[in-house]
């Protein structure tokens, strides 16, 4: 106490207006006045809310997909319902009405969705998909089983409504497009498998299922032995379906190459294609057939087809039994514009307009190793006298003649001693002088050009 009144003491003994420099810099500066922050609201994600939803009021009143399920209640849609054992007046679980099924699948396929895994994921929030479902929701399991189930209902309902197009004018196949792609199957090379390999997995298979039935009566878990069961058959059927797949294509193969014969486990119909990369994939060739015009489907199918060259009378055909006309014109690229298929055009109505194809003389001369400079197309012809004439004097004598469709292909070469002996060997010949360098031209029948002249344009 006494230290604290000296202290004291000692500052109030100063004279008023004398005090340290210290005391005078610890004094507190001024506070400036803080500017008000805006308020935000701010937006709770976690909270559940009930809220009242007018149905009808998702889309407007002229929204497509309206008028879709307008057309779809004038059609029949009884084919949809055979073989359903929950009827009116009897216990059973009622079935998703395949009016719904269409629709969601048409608007869907109209806006780009085509799996039916997005397709349940987009219905759940976009306004079309829920108006037809009155807010409800169909899994994927559903969706996909029922384009499988249906197929050829779904397939009478699309020439139905082809017809439906054609008489309110909105397609008159006045000129056709078609075309054709690759769909990759989903199969993998590995799953290819021989006859031998076949026989063997499909007796595993076998004794694992009478395995399941066996174990099915003493397991208490009876529901997981019964989805076995049914994964154990399906891989069986699979398996039976594959060995008949096989033995169909053994039988169009010579019997050396029969024992060569694959095909896929897990996707028999599948055949390994090319792709446009150039790469080979198992696959299907997708052919569809538009209307111009109008740019509406009027023809499809799904071939195991490798090349689109056969493919084009066929397409025709489908075309005129869905709408019961012919095209007037059918545009094809260089794929279907072959001989036969002008010759078999040519009776018909349709008028074809197509592109030649690659020059495939050139490429596989090209890939032997010859010169543009000694291309056949370079090399001077003897009508007359039916032979090539070469650079260096020498002379390619017609050896042999082949029948081809509206033509005759023919083969010209040299001896194999001129093109040892020859200075242009490595311009004209690298990977044949062995043989001699072989030229092959085609010679066009009369009937090729007079029947084909007026129901085909170059483009």
């Amino acid at each position: 106490m006494r230290a604290e009144q000296g202290v004291l003491l000692a500052g109030a003994g100063e004279p008023p207006g004398e005090r340290p420099a210290e005391s005078s810099a610890v004094a507190p500066a001024a506070t400036p006045a803080r500017t008000p922050q805006p308020r935000w609201k701010p937006v709770n994600r976690q909270q559940i809310c009930l809220r009242v939803v007018d149905t009808d009021a998702l889309v407007e009143k002229d929204h497509p997909v309206r008028a879709l399920w307008h057309w779809l209640g004038e059609l029949d849609l009884s084919a949809f319902g055979a073989g359903i054992k929950a009827v009116e007046g009897r216990p059973g679980r009622d079935h998703s009405d395949p009016q719904v099924l269409i629709a969601l699948w048409l608007y869907a396929l109209s806006r780009g969705v085509r799996e039916a895994r997005a397709l349940d994921e987009w219905s759940k929030y976009e306004p079309g998909c829920q108006w037809l479902l009155g807010l409800g929701h169909l899994n994927y399991h559903t969706l996909s089983d029922f384009v499988t189930a249906q197929g050829a209902a779904l397939d009478a309902l699309f020439v139905e409504l082809v017809q439906v197009l054609m008489k309110q004018g909105l397609v008159n196949l006045e000129r056709v497009a078609h075309d054709g792609t690759k769909i990759q199957a989903q199969a993998s090379r590995r799953s290819f498998k021989r006859a031998a390999t076949l026989a063997a997995c499909r007796e595993k298979a076998e004794a694992h299922l009478a395995a399941l039935d066996e174990e099915l009566a003493k397991e208490s878990r009876v529901a997981q032995r019964k989805a076995q069961q049914r994964a154990a058959k399906k891989y069986a059927e699979r398996l039976r379906a594959a060995q008949e797949e096989l033995q169909r294509l053994q039988a169009e193969k010579s019997a050396a190459k029969q024992a060569k014969v694959r095909v896929s486990l897990s996707d028999p119909q599948a055949r390994n294609m090319r792709q446009a990369d150039g790469g080979f994939a198992p696959s299907y060739n997708a052919q569809i057939s538009t209307d111009s015009a109008a740019d509406v489907i009027v023809a499809y199918a799904a071939t195991q087809a490798k090349e689109d060259s056969h493919e084009l009378q066929a397409a025709l055909e489908r075309v005129e039994e869905n709408t019961g006309h012919a095209p007037q014109q059918v545009l094809v690229g260089g794929g279907y514009t072959t001989r036969q298929n002008i010759l078999e055009t040519a009776p018909g109505k349709a008028e074809l307009i197509g592109s030649l194809g690659e020059d495939r003389s050139q490429n596989e001369q090209r890939r032997h190793g010859v010169s543009p400079a000694f291309f056949s197309e370079r090399l001077v012809f003897d009508a007359e006298q039916n032979h090539y004439t070469f650079p260096a004097g020498k002379i390619l004598a017609d050896k042999s003649n082949k029948k081809i469709v509206g033509a005759t292909e023919k083969q010209y070469r040299a001896p194999a001693r001129d093109c040892q002996a020859c200075p242009f060997r490595i311009q004209c010949c690298p990977q044949t002088s062995k043989n001699g360098r072989l030229v092959m031209r085609t010679e066009e029948g009369c009937a090729t050009w007079k029947s084909g002249s007026a129901s085909f344009l170059f483009l």
